[in-house]
């Protein structure tokens, strides 16, 4: 017989409250259901518990998606990085893009102005290392890894929430329209761009922007303090090679 003043589960047993059963039941509200449907009391109610209860194991909403991302991290395979500095960067930041986009609910997560995961400083390691392997001082290591990050966060953010309003839309988009009929005289490219606008801004051009992000970063070797450009004179300006760990 149950003891008596114990609450009964969904499967007649007590209910087992622990960080990793409430990461386990969170995952699979995000999975089946959304984030927008992720809540403190949704989550409660997935485990035949109270709010209050799960508050005990996680401060708030924000401690459980980071949660979430650390497990994420743990998870996600650690691919082998180029010897060659310039190389190792580019495939280091893409790796940051394809760990964060494996997340659908990431966008929520980057209102954290740095990546914070516990289990993924090993990307951010090789970042910054290979910044300084390419002739940076430590603190414009630091500069490159932020401008990177800032890049990353920006492009999955905006990704996120085209798909939300496009997962929303109950017809279609009348911008193109609007391009269209803006008056060439006063706006000649944009009226020239007109309903293929949606089709450009869609494309998935992560790679070649952040290829354009690392380029301009080691051409500007910056010099003075982290964010204080300087050119210098030889920087390399060849295109950034690709690698297969990307």
């Amino acid at each position: 017989m149950e003891p008596s003043g114990q609450r009964s589960g969904r499967t007649g047993r007590p209910p087992r409250l622990s960080q990793e059963a409430i990461l386990v039941a969170a995952q699979r509200i995000l999975d089946t259901e959304g984030p927008e449907r992720l809540s403190m009391r949704r989550l409660a109610r997935e485990m035949s518990s109270t709010a209050m209860a799960i508050y005990h194991h996680v401060q708030d909403k924000d401690e459980l998606l980071l949660l979430l991302l650390d497990a994420h991290a743990r998870r996600y395979p650690r691919p082998v990085l180029p010897s060659d500095p310039r190389t190792r960067l580019l495939a280091s930041a893409q790796v940051l893009h394809d760990l964060l986009a494996d997340c659908p609910w990431i966008a929520e997560v980057l209102s954290f102005d740095d990546f914070v995961s516990e289990s993924a400083p090993w990307i951010v390691e090789n970042i910054v290392d290979a910044a300084v392997e390419c002739g940076m001082a430590l603190e414009d290591a630091v500069y490159a890894y932020r401008v990177i990050w800032h890049y990353t966060a920006g492009v999955l953010a905006i990704r996120a929430g085209r798909e939300r309003v496009q997962a929303r839309a109950e017809r279609p988009e009348h911008r193109e329209h609007a391009l269209e009929i803006l008056d060439s005289v006063d706006f000649p490219r944009l009226n020239a761009v007109g309903s293929r606008w949606a089709g450009l801004t869609a494309r998935d051009d992560h790679r070649k922007g952040l290829e354009a992000v690392v380029a301009g970063l080691l051409e500007q070797k910056t010099g003075g303090g982290a964010g204080e450009p300087t050119a210098v004179a030889g920087a390399g300006t060849e295109a950034v090679q690709g690698c297969p760990c990307c």
